[in-house]
């Protein structure tokens, strides 16, 4: 009996180190996440003079890198004190996001700053417009209804995108991100300009823009990495000891 007491203990003790190295290691999921732009969704509704629709999407490359992506349609009509017009048109955005949140356990939030370069095709129509009078001692000049049609038109432009995400259920997550544009390259119609460019927004007369979406999106795995484990660092202190033994 002490023999086969002594046996079992040793096998156990044995056995001991190989459950330990049985735990099965990190993995992290990979995939593609879809969704649609809410702000512009909504501002559909409340804002008469404005119909747009923004489609989203990432496909995670990296554990920090995801390739990004951005398609929309906008018609909107701008109504200011001397001049009425109505853009329309589509757009598409490429380009990347670099996560910079370092995601506890099984946490899979972002905060990224990333480049998008943006390409819009378009058509301008001049509703109406006034001719613009310093000295209106005789009343100002009338309205002169136009409704000229420019089409053909485009233009491209970088932004600088800072923005988050966060999943919020099971796959489904809510975010929003800030756009800083610089307009690279534009075809500007005769006689008038590119006062708002779809996926762009206002120009201001100039060639910088700001951009903003709040987006909800539902995340689809498509498979699932290991994550390496970092290896230690050994002391300064231990490393002296080897090389002096």
């Amino acid at each position: 009996m002490l023999l086969v007491w002594l046996s079992f203990s040793g096998n156990a003790q044995e056995k001991a180190p190989i459950a330990k190295d049985s735990l099965k290691p990190k993995t992290e999921r990979y995939g593609l996440r879809v969704g649609v732009d809410l702000f512009k969704l909504t501002r559909s509704f409340y804002e008469e003079d404005y119909r747009g629709i923004e489609l989203v999407g990432d496909y995670r490359l990296t554990r920090k890198h995801f390739l990004a992506a951005e398609i929309g349609n906008e018609d909107k009509t701008v109504d200011e004190d001397q001049l009425n017009f109505t853009t329309e048109g589509t757009y598409i955005k490429v380009g990347f996001d670099y996560n910079t949140y370092q995601n506890w356990l099984d946490m899979e939030n972002i905060i990224s700053v990333g480049l998008r370069y943006g390409v819009s095709s378009f058509s301008q129509t001049l509703n109406s417009y006034q001719i613009y009078n310093p000295n209106p001692y005789f009343g100002q000049s009338p309205l002169i209804i136009s409704g000229e049609k420019f089409s053909g038109l485009s233009a491209q432009w970088v932004e600088v995108v800072a923005g988050m995400k966060a999943e919020v259920f099971n796959n489904v997550f809510v975010g929003f991100s800030f756009r800083l544009n610089r307009l690279m390259t534009q075809n500007k119609p005769n006689g008038f300009d590119n006062l708002y460019i779809p996926g762009y927004n206002r120009t201001y007369n100039g060639e910088f823009g700001v951009g903003f979406n709040y987006t909800v999106s539902y995340f689809i795995p498509l498979y699932k990495a290991t994550v390496k484990a970092k290896e230690k660092k050994e002391p300064k202190s231990k490393k002296k000891k080897k090389k002096a033994n």
